[in-house]
């Protein structure tokens, strides 16, 4: 987390907030950010570390990476396996009901994620 730049959402758009709120909004998800604000770790350690499966771990760093809350980088180990390394995106959310309201005007007619609900 070094040298990155601290994301402030105070000026989120609408559906921003909606986007990265949804994916706080998971347990799974909470404890990933948890564990990957300690330090950054590739997928088959954070996931024995958090009791779940490789697999929906890799569904749930998705979803944390496209609301830009981690990024991976992929690295070579010693013994040339391609492992590809998670981190927390340092980031800070402020709500008070103004950010709220001011988000609210810019909602699209239909959020990305009450679409996505309906498929």
């Amino acid at each position: 987390m070094l040298g990155k730049a601290l994301v402030e959402f105070t000026a989120i758009t609408g559906d921003a907030l909606v986007r990265v709120l949804a994916t706080l909004a998971n347990p799974h998800r909470l404890r990933v950010v948890a564990a990957l604000a300690e330090e950054r770790t590739y997928v088959s350690q954070l996931a024995r570390e958090l009791g779940i499966s490789r697999a929906l771990l890799q569904v749930h760093l998705r979803k944390l990476e496209a609301a830009g809350l981690v990024s991976a980088v992929i690295e070579v180990s010693e013994d040339g396996k391609a492992m590809k390394f998670y981190e927390v995106m340092p980031f800070a959310l402020h709500l008070t009901p103004k950010t709220i309201m001011i988000a609210a005007r810019s909602l699209g007619a239909e959020s990305d994620l009450e679409a996505e609900a309906r498929r």
